[in-house]
């Protein structure tokens, strides 16, 4: 059985449909990656799998059950998720940040056990955070706050995780640290993660580390086409979906792998492929 399932889901405001007809599944160990330019919907997206949109049209079943039915406290033990800004309002520390993912455990007024001690401390190692746990959350850099949402959203031990722009404003080697942290999640713990982002690249990149991926490209209140980056990540695709020209090239490892990777040439109208690629 599918962990998720959505069909025909359509939500909108007022008369306009941000989108329709969308249908698709996620299976265990699966990571989903929904590309797109800006305002094509994927946060909102989110925001109904997460039950905090409710669609106007269509059913969201979370391992076989309407997530409709399913109370806050019940989802938080089903799905995760990060964000892709958290604002550091106030000086929590480290591990008490990434103890409030087990909220859904604890009574209103309980405090953790030394077993949501130990699961947060395990959270914390598996992101490379643990040596932190006691710095204040304020005098973290992105990289590292990212890092500690990630280890909050493992400490709800779920085995879903959805993630939005999960790199947004992060330098290079952070987000290079974002993306082996969830292709280690996927192969060591069997994690599904749905992943909202503006980089086709990262399904590249786990399809590459041999992840079971699938890439939905979305745009104009739809899913144009879903299928593995491979099939999906053309140039003739890319063209359609953000109005660029790119290159898909492929590049061979000392090991014996060979990586793929889109690099953007120039947007449509400001010359040809081989013009640009010849400068």
């Amino acid at each position: 059985m599918p962990l998720l399932r959505v069909q025909s889901a359509v939500f909108g405001y007022d008369d306009t449909d941000i989108f329709s007809n969308l249908s698709f599944e996620i299976q265990p160990g699966e990571i989903f990656c929904i590309v797109g330019p800006n305002g094509c919907g994927k946060t909102t997206l989110l925001d109904c799998l997460l039950g905090i949109n409710k669609l106007r049209q269509g059913i969201i079943s979370l391992n076989g059950m309407d997530i409709n039915g399913i109370s806050p406290r019940a989802m938080a033990k089903e799905i995760a998720y990060v964000p892709q800004a958290h604002v550091k309002t106030f000086p929590y520390t480290v591990k008490e940040i990434v103890l409030m993912g087990r909220a859904a455990y604890t009574g209103f007024f309980s405090a953790p056990s030394v077993e949501d001690e130990k699961i947060a401390e395990e959270a914390m190692a598996m992101v490379g955070m643990d040596k932190f746990q006691d710095r204040p959350y304020t005098q973290l850099s992105g990289g590292e706050g990212q890092l500690v949402m990630i280890a909050r959203a493992l400490a709800q031990k779920t085995h879903f995780i959805i993630m939005d722009e999960p790199t947004a404003h992060l330098d290079f080697k952070h987000e290079l640290t974002v993306m082996e942290t969830v292709v280690r999640l996927v192969r060591d713990i069997g994690v599904s993660i749905i992943m909202a982002t503006h980089f086709p690249n990262h399904a590249f990149y786990f399809e590459n580390n041999q992840i079971n991926t699938r890439v939905a490209m979305m745009n104009e209140r739809t899913f144009l086409r879903i299928g593995g980056p491979t099939t999906v990540l053309t140039e003739k695709n890319l063209v359609e979906l953000y109005n660029v020209m790119a290159k898909v090239v492929t590049y061979p490892l000392q090991n014996g792998l060979v990586i793929k990777q889109v690099i953007p040439v120039s947007t449509v109208g400001n010359g040809t492929i081989e013009e640009r690629v010849a400068l």
